[in-house]
């Protein structure tokens, strides 16, 4: 599948747990749209936001991360834009907010618009990406079913 791989990119960590996340999946075979592989940090706002836009609209599906207190602004956005038009996978390895119960980990309309959750507090980079890939099967074979 096409994967726009939607999270923060601000900070070192930031970038290189998104470089290996993009990695793994596509050693799995799929092609991943990486935002900070396309954007240069001295465009104008208005290039990143077009090309972003463009990455999101290539995509069949839309993978974002939730980790933080409140998750990025522009991933939140990223989802919402692609929530009508295709599947929207969220996941979280933040504990924070894990251990309250009845308290969603972050904003009920991220919650209620994701196609699918995935929520691994503790989880290394390559469990999640086996998890995420499992979930593009399953994504995969129920648009199967419908074209059918």
């Amino acid at each position: 599948m096409k994967i726009y791989l939607a999270g923060p990119l601000f900070t070192t960590a930031e970038r290189e747990f998104n470089h290996e996340l993009a990695r793994l999946l596509r050693r799995s075979g799929h092609k991943v749209w990486l935002p900070q592989d396309y954007e240069q940090r001295k465009a104008k706002a208005a290039v990143v936001f077009r090309k972003d836009v463009e990455g999101v609209d290539w995509a069949d599906v839309v993978v974002a991360n939730m980790d933080g207190a409140d998750p990025d602004s522009g991933t939140c956005w990223e989802c919402g834009y692609a929530y009508k038009k295709k599947p929207v996978i969220v996941f979280r390895t933040d504990f924070r907010a894990g251990d309250q119960p009845g308290k969603a980990p972050y904003n009920l309309m991220l919650t209620e618009s994701a196609t699918v959750h995935i929520e691994a507090p503790f989880t290394d980079t390559k469990n999640l990406a086996r998890r995420i890939a499992n979930s593009l099967r399953a994504q995969k074979a129920k648009r199967r079913s419908r074209a059918s």
